[in-house]
């Protein structure tokens, strides 16, 4: 199966250009993969670039998990990390998709120094 990129999620997300998201889709239509890398970077985009809030990047990633022709990596967590995001808009995307990867994985608690994200379950935070 073929993959795609930051770049072309980010087109398929907010179809700002015409010819890049028709391409795009195109591309995608037999079915592409995901990587959990290209997610992180796509939510982080739609954040800062584009200054959706929280509740818009949570439904970026569910629209991405029923996207007919889109396969994502590591899909539950993926799942668990936009529930997270929803529930507690302060964390980032990248941070709950961290949380739910090292739980997924069993590697935890999850070591931080970031306050919001150690009052999650399976995170900790660090003294310093």
């Amino acid at each position: 199966m073929r993959a795609i990129d930051t770049n072309v999620l980010v087109r398929i997300l907010t179809a700002d250009d015409p010819a890049q998201c028709a391409a795009a889709h195109v591309f995608v239509t037999p079915g592409a993969w995901v990587s959990v890398l290209a997610l992180a970077e796509a939510m982080w985009v739609l954040s800062s670039v584009y200054g959706q809030p929280s509740a818009q990047i949570a439904r970026a990633a569910e629209m991405l998990l029923e996207h007919e022709s889109l396969v994502l990596q590591f899909p539950e967590a993926v799942a668990a990390a936009a529930e997270t995001l929803r529930r507690r808009p302060s964390l980032g995307f990248s941070d709950c998709l961290m949380l739910h990867l090292a739980q997924a994985a069993g590697h935890s608690p999850l070591g931080t120094f970031d306050r919001a994200l150690a009052s999650e379950p399976g995170a900790v935070r660090l003294g310093g």
